[in-house]
């Protein structure tokens, strides 16, 4: 059995269960697949809910580009410096015990724009992942291989074509993975508060009129963007690392 085949079978059940559940309780609780579906198809539809959706993605994938490239500088300056290592580290280590919902209260303090709090939101939560996935890249790193490297006197940028960027990349592509899916949670939590667009703004939008068919096709819009997203990561990883067992990529 591939494992297509088991995903398929994972959310065959899920539905199942789903409209099992839908036709015993409320409609109020538990809308059937029909009502989604129709919710689902309406946003697709709409030219105000795509952009809104747009809105989401956009503020995801600019937040994550802020975070990959400071927390890129920081995992390699703490691989290759030993003091930055003993103080950046702990830093971030704090970092990863402050609550998502922590940044958006500082954030709505310190700044008065809503993108800037939500690129901030998403970028505070998502740095420590990205510094820490390339740093272990870093130190796992061959120590016998950087020495024959270095035997050969190569100029700086030749050392880190050939060694250090083929070295950190797996690394890269994981923590991208990783944090589309953590950041996806994180941006809806953003944009509550605020914003006057986007999946977060539209399921608040949805709470208040208690329409659960509508908070659950705002959920899948957002859960398909993050399907589509580690896709396209997962295709210019295996197109990257082609050198590497395809069990190796997918994992």
């Amino acid at each position: 059995m591939t494992w297509k085949k088991e995903t398929l079978i994972t959310l065959l059940v899920i539905a199942a269960a789903w409209q099992t559940a839908a036709t015993f309780f409320s409609p109020v609780l538990f809308p059937s697949l029909r009502q989604i579906g129709v919710e689902f198809g309406a946003i697709l539809t709409d030219r105000a809910s795509l952009v809104s959706a747009a809105a989401t993605s956009l503020r995801i994938l600019g937040g994550m580009a802020g975070a990959f490239v400071a927390g890129g500088l920081l995992g390699m300056l703490m691989g290759r410096v030993g003091w930055i290592e003993r103080y950046v580290h702990p830093a971030l280590t704090f970092n990863q015990g402050i609550p998502a919902l922590s940044w958006v209260v500082f954030a709505i303090i310190w700044f008065k724009t809503n993108e800037l709090r939500i690129w901030f939101i998403i970028v505070m939560t998502t740095l420590p992942a990205f510094a820490f996935q390339i740093y272990d890249s870093w130190r796992a790193m061959s120590k016998d291989l950087l020495e024959m490297s270095l035997s050969f006197r190569p100029g700086k940028w030749d050392l880190f074509r050939t060694l250090i960027w083929p070295s950190v990349l797996p690394g890269i592509f994981t923590a991208w993975k990783v944090n589309l899916g953590n950041v996806a949670r994180v941006v809806v939590v953003a944009e509550l508060v605020g914003a006057t667009s986007g999946v977060g703004y539209e399921l608040l939008e949805q709470q208040q009129q208690f329409d659960m068919a509508g908070a659950m096709a705002w959920t899948l819009v957002l859960v398909v963007f993050v399907i589509v997203a580690q896709k396209i990561v997962s295709l210019c990883e295996d197109a990257c690392l082609r050198y590497r067992p395809a069990s190796e990529r997918s994992a």
